[in-house]
């Protein structure tokens, strides 16, 4: 139960940071649309390149880190997973939930059912999520999660013999 608990938090931590990167607006996130809608973007002088190129770092950097982290503190500070096999399935699970979130609330939802992140000037773009990026994000996705989770484990299981 713990482990659904930790997810769900990663879920609803990736839902608060996608808020505050489009409290002024979705411009503020627009690193995660296609590459079509970027370049609308910046033809309609909304953002540069560049502030793209930077937004997306940060958004990497943060994340990323901030991801990793909860997920280590989770499996092995708080639940104390031991052994390659333990600490897989546990960040496993706590990443798929993650990426479930992911997928149907925010990416199906949010994203493609409500106005919050439309860009004004790219709406013939929308859905801004399409079918085939919803497929390449589901695959990626769950195949991500479970590659991140053999690595994360992997190296828990050295630092931690």
């Amino acid at each position: 139960m713990s482990l659904v608990i930790e997810g769900i938090s990663l879920g609803i931590l990736l839902y608060l940071i996608c808020g505050f990167g489009i409290r002024n607006g979705a411009i503020g996130m627009i690193h995660l649309y296609g590459q079509n809608v970027q370049d609308r973007v910046v033809e309609l002088g909304l953002i540069s390149r560049e502030k793209i190129h930077k937004h997306s770092i940060m958004f990497k950097i943060f994340c990323i880190a901030g991801y990793l982290s909860y997920v280590i503190i989770c499996v092995y500070l708080v639940n104390g997973a031991r052994g390659f096999k333990e600490g897989f399935w546990q960040c496993f699970i706590i990443l798929s939930i993650m990426n479930l979130i992911d997928r149907i609330l925010i990416d199906e939802y949010w994203v493609n059912h409500t106005t919050a992140w439309i860009i004004p000037g790219t709406e013939e773009f929308r859905p801004y999520i399409t079918a085939k990026e919803k497929q390449i994000k589901w695959i990626t996705g769950t195949l991500g999660m479970a590659i991140i989770s053999a690595i994360l484990a992997g190296i828990m299981a050295l630092i931690l013999k």
